[in-house]
């Protein structure tokens, strides 16, 4: 793992974009909350900020850093058949949150 001790804490930010497509009664289901088991685009709203919270667990060499913000949000796009999803993070850190 990188030495930062000789690094000024700075405020930073990481911003993810992704699209999850699927079929169209798929995301139908998703968007309407009538998914058998329940609501499903908060369940993976609530998924991608506990994974960020976990990261320096997952991801080998990431210093654990003090998150200041989290930020997920899922727009669905029925014209695409898609979720678009958007992750913001950020804290105040001697190393980012890329």
């Amino acid at each position: 793992m990188v030495d930062v001790s000789a690094k000024t804490a700075t405020a930073r930010q990481a911003v993810a974009k992704g699209s999850v497509y699927m079929a169209s009664q798929t995301l139908d289901l998703a968007v309407s909350g009538r998914a058998a088991k329940g609501d499903v685009l908060t369940t993976a709203q609530l998924a991608g900020i506990m994974a960020a919270k976990r990261t320096h667990e997952l991801i080998p060499l990431c210093h654990p850093l003090p998150l200041t913000g989290i930020e997920v949000s899922l727009e669905p796009d029925e014209g695409r058949g898609a979720v678009d999803i958007t992750a913001t993070v950020r804290t105040t850190a001697r190393t980012g949150v890329e």
